[in-house]
């Protein structure tokens, strides 16, 4: 399903490195290489495609007989999952409407929805967008289940669907078209193996956990176990959901110092969880990144910046800035090219070494 073996997908990518173009042949899924360049200047870098590992014959437009769509005088419409009081939410969709504005296409012609945490709305919100016209649909999904009645209304409509973030349980090139976002499994490795790192291989965990129904804290929850798996001297003693929440994973980690104060790490499968984790510790007199390691999943400001300051250990990004791999997928699919099932792309990772340095880019 992901491309986990993928030596891109395990190395620290220079932040400057991260692709600001993708070449059709990566979009193909038989590129060797990922096309980089520099992230355009006063943004933060954009996703960088990695191969995608595909399995069988990718989707075309003669494939689906979907119609050819001009992107630059398409409506296109844009189903953000969760309110955007999380920085990942704003990032993201801020990315979607910075390179509809850079592709020149009208603002009354890019139709912006947000679900509020809502898999009703979500589904309204999509069908409500194929009622005012929509040609072309990308969608953050709220959760990987539950989303096929919109599917279906896109199809019906011969309207090709981009996940991003998170993956539907559907079939791509039959319910949607591809899926854009990052290896989550390897994530959870690489807070595993900086956990390890950061801990000496010794000590008991508490993991956060994102919110239920969907892969990425399945996929973020099962590498990390497996990560760690190999120090006999690390174990998970306490895991709850804090539903990617920062209010909420504040109050799960007060929880946990009281039912487990001997916690020394915390694995926080997104920075909000982690800073909240963070405010708890301080407020029960403990000194987070030194009593108790903190690693999470992200690249925010907020979490960058307490590694800085000395209050966190690591971050692994997860890069939330999928505009011009959007649009460049569905440009390319418009264009007859070959899209694959998944593109999986590169994620960058900090810690006390990079953290000052890479401050910059992190959103």
């Amino acid at each position: 399903m992901f491309a986990s073996a993928h030596p891109a997908l395990r190395r620290r990518i220079p932040a400057v490195a991260l692709a600001a173009t993708v070449a059709s042949v990566a979009l193909a899924g038989c590129a060797k290489t990922e096309t980089q360049g520099a992230a355009p200047s006063g943004e933060g870098p954009a996703a960088s495609a990695a191969p995608s590992q595909a399995s069988g014959p990718g989707c075309t437009l003669t494939k689906t007989g979907y119609p050819k769509v001009d992107l630059k005088t398409a409506v296109i419409g844009f189903s953000q999952s969760e309110k955007e009081a999380n920085p990942f939410r704003i990032a993201e969709t801020q990315s979607i409407k910075d390179e509809a504005g850079k592709l020149g296409i009208a603002s009354d012609k890019l139709l912006v929805t947000n679900a509020q945490s809502d898999l009703n709305k979500q589904i309204s919100d999509i069908k409500s967008m194929l009622d005012r016209g929509a040609q072309l649909l990308v969608v953050a999904p709220l959760n990987s289940d539950g989303l096929q009645p919109a599917l279906d209304a896109a199809k019906a409509k011969k309207v090709p669907v981009v996940t991003i973030d998170r993956k539907v349980n559907a079939t791509a090139c039959t319910d949607y078209l591809t899926f854009i976002g990052s290896n989550f499994v390897e994530q959870g490795k690489r807070a595993a193996a900086e956990m390890i790192r950061v801990t000496g291989g010794t000590g008991k965990v508490a993991i956060l956990l994102g919110a239920s129904g969907n892969n990425v804290t399945t996929d973020r929850t099962s590498g990390f176990k497996d990560g760690i798996a190999s120090a006999s001297g690390l174990s998970v003693v306490a895991e709850q959901t804090g539903e990617f929440d920062r209010s909420k994973g504040q109050s799960v980690m007060e929880q946990l110092i009281q039912s487990h104060p001997d916690i020394s790490a915390v694995y926080a499968e997104n920075d909000e969880m982690g800073i909240g984790a963070v405010n708890a510790l301080k407020a029960a007199g403990k000194t987070p990144g030194k009593d108790v390691k903190i690693i999470s999943v992200d690249g925010t400001h907020n979490a960058v910046q307490l590694i800085v300051d000395g209050s966190y250990n690591a971050v692994i990004e997860s890069n939330p800035r999928f505009g011009k791999l959007a649009f460049d997928t569905l440009q390319q699919f418009s264009d007859g090219k070959e899209i694959p099932a998944n593109v999986i792309i590169t994620d960058d990772q900090y810690d006390e070494t990079n953290a000052t340095q890479k401050l910059g880019n992190a959103y």
